[in-house]
């Protein structure tokens, strides 16, 4: 039996007027995931527990069959993962956004525009994060350059517990109300200052206004947390696994939990991803031993943070067309039993612009129990109508294991 995850992260949503009173799942164009879904158990999961914030960290552990409230340390920990960072027991790590902040010559008064920087290059990235290191670095602190607009903080014997605001929740709104409070918030907010004094005027800036794009003018900090401690992947449920993703979070994750991380040329992390290529990376790691494929992608959680239905439908479309589809036409072909679980991680509404703790919708097919659902279509309705909640969410991967 082969196994295959396809989370479209953030793909679920609201009912909008604009569309008819539908969601984007319910408008876009996705006839053979719909086709699966009469096959299908659909219903809902929980992935994000009570109390605990809906982020792609919590959500994809659950999903990926870790209880978060068991496992998860803070999110910049994963990341650090994915970057090659050895953590001590006594490192904390935050996450260091670059950002585009507003003109206003008070810090305290500036505006998030864009919490990755018009999703600044990796190369444009580096080379901005090691100017800062420069001048921010010391015996206990270290900032190390990751991918686009995702970076570390690694604080050594620091505090933890203050209040730090994930920069995509914000989005265009002052950031006097968001600034860090609680422990070594005066620390942060220094570094945070500083960096937008040292960015402001750097060439790669200004040659990015130049042409046409967002600078990357000051660092963010938040997501902080303490070094993860995640059962291995295998020994937790006795298959190989392996992830492809293009951002450091789910990288990291993949790492800790010493699954098989597959990296793609052209994954982006948003709608203009080479889905393809993920699909063919999936399909080859399945024929290279792996018994189960964790194959994220991040658009439509992209496109809900920027607003952009447009692409947020398009993305939904493409999943169908470029991965879904292959996937499933080569599982069949090679006449092997397999099963799929397509689900996001959580919602991000184009409303809102952020992530809710929402139960996300699910479909479960499996080839050689097909089962008659009933439905016609995968989209939040037709999950809630299913009348199937796993709860808490992380059993979802012990019901597509069947463990």
């Amino acid at each position: 039996m082969k196994y295959v995850v396809i989370l479209g992260d953030g793909m679920a949503d609201y009912r909008q007027e604009i569309l008819g009173n539908k969601t984007p799942l319910m408008v876009a164009k996705k006839p053979f995931i719909d086709g699966l879904a009469k096959d299908s158990e659909l219903g809902l999961i929980r992935t994000v527990p009570s109390g605990m914030k809906p982020g792609s960290d919590v959500a994809n552990l659950s999903v990926l069959g870790y209880d978060p409230t068991e496992s998860y340390t803070g999110r910049s920990p994963l990341e650090a993962g994915s970057i090659g960072i050895e953590l001590t027991d006594t490192c904390i790590t935050a996450r260091a956004n670059l950002v585009t902040l507003s003109n206003e010559e008070n810090f305290q008064d500036k505006t998030m525009v864009d919490y990755s920087a018009g999703e600044i290059s990796t190369a444009e990235a580096k080379e901005l994060i090691e100017f800062l290191a420069k001048h921010i670095n010391n015996e206990s602190v270290k900032l190390y350059a990751g991918i686009s607009y995702r970076h570390c903080l690694v604080v050594e014997n620091g505090v933890i517990n203050g209040e730090l605001t994930p920069p995509h929740d914000i989005s265009k709104k002052p950031i006097k109300n968001y600034l860090p409070k609680g422990n070594a918030s005066e620390e942060y907010l220094k570094m945070m200052v500083l960096s937008h004094e040292l960015l402001k005027d750097h060439p790669v800036n200004q040659k990015r206004i130049k042409e046409g794009k967002r600078p990357a003018n000051s660092l963010w900090f938040w997501g902080e947390g303490t070094k993860p401690n995640l059962q291995p992947f295998y020994s937790r449920f006795g298959i190989k696994g392996g992830i492809i993703s293009a951002v450091d979070l789910l990288k990291g994750i993949g790492k800790i939990a010493q699954m098989r991380v597959i990296e793609v040329k052209g994954a982006t992390g948003n709608y203009d991803t080479d889905f393809s290529a993920k699909a063919n990376a999936c399909l080859s790691a399945l024929d290279d031993g792996l018994d189960l494929v964790y194959l994220h992608m991040e658009a439509p959680d992209e496109c809900g943070h920027h607003g952009d239905l447009e692409h947020k439908i398009y993305s939904i479309e493409q999943i169908d067309e470029k991965v879904v589809k292959p996937i499933v036409e080569s599982l069949r072909a090679k006449g092997e039993d397999f099963s799929i679980l397509i689900c996001p991680d959580h919602p991000t509404p184009i409303a809102t612009m952020t992530h809710s703790a929402d139960p996300v919708p699910y479909l479960l097919y499996r080839s050689n129990a097909k089962v008659n659902s009933g439905f016609i279509s995968y989209d939040e309705q037709s999950a809630q109508d299913a009348n199937n909640l796993v709860c808490p969410g992380y059993k979802i991967m012990y019901k597509l294991l069947e463990v």
